[in-house]
């Protein structure tokens, strides 16, 4: 499709400003925030636990605790983000502003956790790890909503979110790279390993910020054509498209985040291993992460995002499952495997958060308020439970079989029978259920096109002439 094409939901007078904002270049240097904003996390459930206790001398109980309550408390900050944001106003750009907002805290947070000293108490690691959880999600946040502001057509928004997702993948596969990249070149211990990771979201963090808010402007907010109310507010959680994309955004989180926590223990434990070697295999699914991002970008744009993420969590059934016929020690045969299985990983959260951008035009038409910022915090936080539950749920089922990571393939037969199920078989299933819970979508390319249509001649008349909306839903559930 061409560019024309896509900018044919816009009204006339905003297509050049479009045309000038989120195309080529600037649709990289706009994503590219994305590198620092996913990955900066990432190593506090990978690298700093471990760190923290062996290196720094933290507790292992008093880690657990800081981790579970400041996630817990994330998941009830996304929305009330989401809330002000779309409440606010600001010369710059409402997401501009809140984006800025987030980076100094992101960064100060970040050096302090990754340099941490010896002797670190669990209150240090509480403040520290809070703030940095609050700034990220401040800008991950106004940058997604920034996104799907800027991009208001079908297509043209799977290929910007295509675009977060591709970065936001390489952010995590350099993050992890680092560490032992730099031990076998550079001989470099591993608190330095872990220092360099800080300093690298460090740098790129301002740095692809600047490049962001350089190259790409903020379309004007739409105006407020109806006052939020808490009636409308748990309508909003009722609504059919809604509650879809949570449930399959929920189901989707689970099989990546229960493989990952598992990754290295199956690998030992199963595959003959080493973990070392096994990281490895963490890389080759980034790989195939980065490299099957475009794939379902065009499968969305040619049969639609319901059908793409359907076929996407069919593929990722199959090619999860694969892993358990690759006989043990066979290194090569597995990296291969691992970057297949990478290949559909990405389509769930690229297609998704775009869906539920295009839900969040459907339902400014259909009550007159724009709940994009709300409904994308909402993908965040509550999919954000599903992981957190089932990643703690399948480490206790592994203790009930009396598993000891210690004794790794010396395990008994049914309880290594139990690790295979719960990292390649229930990951499998998630990817069942998403295409179970997807099927019937029907907001597909031509009912959004319409909706932007209403959409562009509401927004071209003064608020005063249009009055609340009453506008009848273009779509079903």
């Amino acid at each position: 499709m061409t560019l024309e094409a896509q900018m044919a939901g816009l009204g006339p007078e905003e297509r050049p400003a479009r045309i000038a904002e989120l195309t080529g270049w600037r649709t990289i240097a706009f994503a590219s925030p994305s590198f620092a904003l996913t990955a900066m996390l990432l190593p506090v459930l990978m690298y700093l636990p471990d760190y923290y206790a062996h290196e720094l001398g933290l507790g292992l109980a008093t880690i657990a605790f800081v981790l579970f309550t400041v996630r817990s408390a994330d998941i009830a900050f996304d929305p009330v983000l989401g809330l002000m944001m779309d409440r606010s106003r600001s010369r710059i750009g409402r997401y501009r502003s809140w984006f800025v907002t987030g980076v100094p805290l992101a960064m100060a947070a970040i050096y302090m956790l990754y340099n941490a000293p010896v002797g670190v108490t669990g209150v240090y690691l509480f403040l520290w790890l809070a703030i940095a959880n609050v700034g990220q999600s401040i800008s991950y946040l106004a940058h997604t909503s920034w996104a799907a502001s800027s991009a208001r057509t079908y297509d043209h928004r799977s290929s910007v979110f295509g675009w977060l997702m591709v970065f936001s993948v390489l952010g995590m596969f350099l993050i992890m790279a680092l560490p032992p990249v730099l031990s076998l070149t550079l001989g470099w211990t591993r608190p330095h390993g872990v220092q360099a990771m800080g300093w690298l979201m460090i740098v790129s963090l301002p740095l692809t910020a600047i490049l962001a808010l350089a190259a790409v402007g903020e379309p004007p907010a739409r105006p407020a054509l109806a006052h939020p109310s808490a009636r409308e507010l748990f309508a909003l959680l009722r609504h059919g498209l809604v509650v879809r994309l949570l449930g399959a955004d929920i189901v989707w989180g689970i099989g990546p985040a229960v493989a990952a926590t598992l990754l290295f223990t199956f690998f030992d434990s199963l595959k003959l291993i080493d973990r070392d070697i096994a990281g490895l295999a963490l890389l080759a699914y980034f790989i195939g992460g980065m490299v099957g991002a475009p794939l379902w970008i065009r499968i969305a744009k040619g049969r639609g995002k319901h059908r793409a993420l359907m076929w996407s969590g069919l593929t990722y059934a199959v090619v999860q499952s694969a892993i358990l016929l690759v006989p043990p020690k066979q290194v090569a045969l597995s990296l291969i495997v691992m970057a297949i299985a990478g290949l559909p990983s990405n389509a769930g959260p690229i297609l998704i958060r775009s869906m539920m951008a295009d839900v969040a035009d459907e339902v400014r038409l259909s009550t007159g308020v724009d709940r994009m910022s709300l409904l994308l915090s909402l993908l965040s936080s509550i999919g954000k439970i599903g992981s957190a539950v089932m990643t703690g749920a399948a480490l206790y089922i592994l203790s009930l079989v009396d598993f000891d990571i210690k004794l790794g393939p010396d395990n008994s037969a049914s309880s290594l029978h139990v690790l295979a199920f719960l990292y390649a078989l229930l990951p499998a299933s998630t990817g069942l259920f998403t295409a179970w819970i997807i099927r019937g979508y029907r907001l597909d390319a031509r009912a959004h096109a319409e909706i932007r249509r209403q959409l562009d001649e509401l927004d071209a008349k003064a608020p005063q002439e249009t009055g609340i909306l009453g506008a009848t839903r273009a779509t079903n559930s």
